[in-house]
C-alpha cells in the first residue's frame, strides 16, 4: 500500500554530513543535560511510601491529587488500584518526615477532604529495591542491544548492525536527554518506553536495509549513495503510514492517558519522532562511510552463482 509515490529519488546521501552533524549536537546536548542535572527518578528507583485506600463510592482522583498537593508534598503518583473505589498513592522519600509521619500527614489531607476514605496498606518501598531495579534496567537495555546487534550481524552484515545499533542509542540518549532537561519523572514505565522504543526503531532500520540488499542485486550499476537514495526514496510511503498510525495511538494515550501513561506516551513520542530520523538519516550514512558494498552483502551469492553458470555452460 503507498500513499504517494516519489518518481525521482531523493538525495538523503548527500546531506548526510549536515545530518549526522545535528544528530551528534543533539546527543552531546543529551549528554551534557544528563551529567550536569541528572534523570528525576520516581519512587521505583528511589524508594518511598505506597499507600492503598478505599472509599464507599467512586474516587475522585484529581481531588485526591489536590488534597495531597496542598501539603506541599511533590511527585506524588496517585491511580486507580483494581476498583473505581481503591486508590494506590506512591509518595517519594521526604528527608524531614519518617514513614510514620508520612501517611500520618496523607491520611489526616484525604480525611479532610472526604471523611469516608479508609486506608487498607501502608508500605515503604526500600532504595535497595530501587538500586535493584536500576540494575536489571540497565541489564536489560545492554542485552537487548547486545541481541539487536547479533541479529543484524546475521541478518546482514556486521556494517549494518553497527550503524542501527548507533542510530538506536542515539535515540535513547536523546529521551533520556529531554527527561533530564525537564526534569520528568523517570520511572518503569519510562523505561518499558525506551525498550519498545529500540524494538520499533531498529524494524524501520530492518526495513531500508532490506530495500538497500535488494537494491544491490537490481542496481548492478549504481553507486552505493544512489542505492541508498533509492532504498530510502521507495520506503518512504511505508514509513509515513507506519508512523503516523502508531503516533496517533500514543498520542491518544498521551492525551486522555492520564497521569500513569503520560510520561510513558511522552517518551515514545520522542522516541518515534527520532526513531524515524535516526533509521534513514544517521544509520544509512554510518552503514556507507563503514564502506558497505556490493561485495559485503550478495558478494558470496554471485560467487556462487557465477560458478553454477560457468558449470553449466557446454
Amino acid at each position: 500500500m503507498e500513499l504517494f509515490r516519489i518518481k525521482n529519488d531523493i538525495p538523503f546521501m548527500s546531506y548526510g554530513r549536515l545530518t549526522t552533524a545535528i544528530s551528534l549536537i543533539t546527543f552531546l546536548l543529551a549528554v551534557f543535560f544528563l551529567w550536569s542535572k541528572g534523570l528525576h527518578y520516581g519512587v521505583d528507583f528511589t524508594g518511598g511510601t505506597a499507600m492503598e485506600v478505599n472509599y464507599p463510592q467512586a474516587a475522585n482522583i484529581e481531588g485526591i491529587r489536590k488534597a495531597i498537593a496542598d501539603t506541599g508534598l511533590k511527585d506524588v503518583t496517585v491511580q486507580n488500584f483494581g476498583t473505581s473505589q481503591d486508590v494506590l498513592i506512591r509518595l517519594p522519600l521526604v528527608k524531614e518526615m519518617s514513614i510514620a509521619q508520612l501517611s500520618e500527614t496523607v491520611t489526616a489531607a484525604l480525611k479532610n477532604a472526604d471523611a469516608s476514605v479508609e486506608v487498607r496498606r501502608v508500605e515503604s518501598v526500600g532504595s535497595q529495591v530501587g538500586d535493584e531495579l536500576y540494575a536489571n534496567g540497565g541489564l536489560a537495555l545492554l542485552l537487548v542491544c547486545v541481541g539487536i546487534m547479533a541479529y543484524l550481524a546475521i541478518r546482514f552484515e556486521w556494517r549494518f548492525a553497527v550503524a542501527a545499533i548507533i542510530a538506536n542509542m542515539h535515540d535513547v540518549v536523546i529521551i533520556l536527554g529531554f527527561f533530564a532537561f525537564f526534569q520528568w519523572e523517570f520511572n518503569l514505565t519510562v523505561l518499558a518506553a525506551i525498550l519498545a522504543v529500540l524494538g520499533y526503531s531498529v524494524n524501520e532500520s530492518v526495513v531500508v536495509f532490506d530495500r538497500v540488499r535488494e537494491n544491490f542485486r537490481k542496481m548492478r550499476k549504481a553507486t552505493v549513495t544512489q542505492v541508498i537514495d533509492n532504498a530510502i526514496t521507495r520506503t518512504m510511503s511505508r514509513t509515513v503510514i507506519t508512523h503516523v498510525m502508531t503516533q496517533t495511538m500514543v498520542g491518544s494515550m498521551l492525551l486522555f492517558g492520564g497521569e500513569v501513561l503520560h510520561n510513558f506516551a511522552l517518551a515514545l513520542t520522542i522516541g518515534i519522532l527520532f526513531g524515524i530520523y535516526s533509521s534513514v538519516l544517521v544509520a544509512c550514512p554510518i552503514a556507507m562511510w563503514l564502506g558497505v558494498s556490493r561485495a559485503n552483502l550478495i558478494g558470496d551469492v554471485e560467487k556462487k552463482n557465477n560458478e553454477q553458470e560457468a558449470e553449466a555452460t557446454p
